[in-house]
């Protein structure tokens, strides 16, 4: 790794093939990240992000842009759990995510947990901009140091918007240096998962979804347009995900 730390790249366009199935016409990638596209069903084309090495270090910036075309069905998901380690360089490590959906269109973003490791320092971007009748499962669960150990310092900005309206901004800062009470009763209340799902469906409009607890843990929330919030907190990964799965499925139902 050079003094200015590792930058890839990785880039997914999906487009509706004409005979009822999703093409890729675009699958790039390099250094660190690789894509692999996976067996789908029905119209969905399915890609999996596999890490080729460990990161994002201190230094890093990883990118990974979707676009999802008109008519289109993308599923990407992760091979595995990204680990946020401290690095030789010195500065914090940057992962932007870039997502953006047509018409008609629908994109699942389901990558397995972010681990914050004790030392490290990373600041995530999430932007998705999507169409008016586009729909959207995005999830995103970060894990606040491995088995033992206290949390580096993470940031997470996540921000939607449909029709060129902003539905969501939001954003988190968690471990050493980060603004003070983040890991006390208002936010976090001691747990170390936490998560969000957001779920963008066009009738979400005209019936919005009501606000509830979901359990130990979990609100659902209506936003301003067709989309619903679930956040979520527990006490490690494996509670996290079954909180969010649960959300999901009810909101598949309605």
């Amino acid at each position: 790794m050079n003094s200015a730390g590792v930058r890839s790249v990785a880039r997914i366009a999906a487009r509706d093939d004409g005979r009822g199935g999703t093409a890729l016409p675009v699958l790039e990638s390099d250094g660190p990240l690789a894509l692999r596209r996976t067996r789908g069903s029905g119209a969905e084309a399915r890609v999996v992000l596999v890490g080729a090495m460990s990161g994002p270090l201190g230094g890093d910036h990883f990118t990974v842009q979707a676009r999802v075309e008109e008519g289109a069905l993308l599923s990407v998901g992760s091979a595995a759990a990204t680990i946020a380690l401290p690095g030789q360089t010195k500065g914090e490590a940057r992962y932007d995510v870039r997502l953006d959906v047509a018409d008609r269109a629908e994109l699942h973003w389901l990558p397995e947990q972010l681990i914050s490791a004790q030392g490290s320092d990373l600041y995530v971007t999430t932007r998705v901009e999507l169409a008016a009748t586009a729909r959207l499962v995005l999830r995103e669960e970060q894990v606040l140091g491995r088995a033992g150990e206290e949390p580096g310092r993470l940031t997470s900005r996540l921000t939607v918007r449909v029709a060129g309206q902003v539905v969501l901004d939001q954003e988190l800062a968690c471990g050493p240096g980060a603004p003070g009470g983040w890991d006390g009763p208002a936010v976090l209340a001691g747990h170390r998962a936490v998560g969000q799902l957001i779920v963008v469906r066009p009738e979400f409009a005209a019936e919005p979804v009501p606000a509830r607890v979901l359990g130990e843990g979990a609100s659902l929330a209506p936003l301003a347009g067709p989309a619903a919030l679930v956040t979520a907190v527990a006490p490690d990964a494996l509670r996290l995900r079954r909180l969010l799965d649960e959300a999901l499925a009810s909101l598949v139902r309605i």
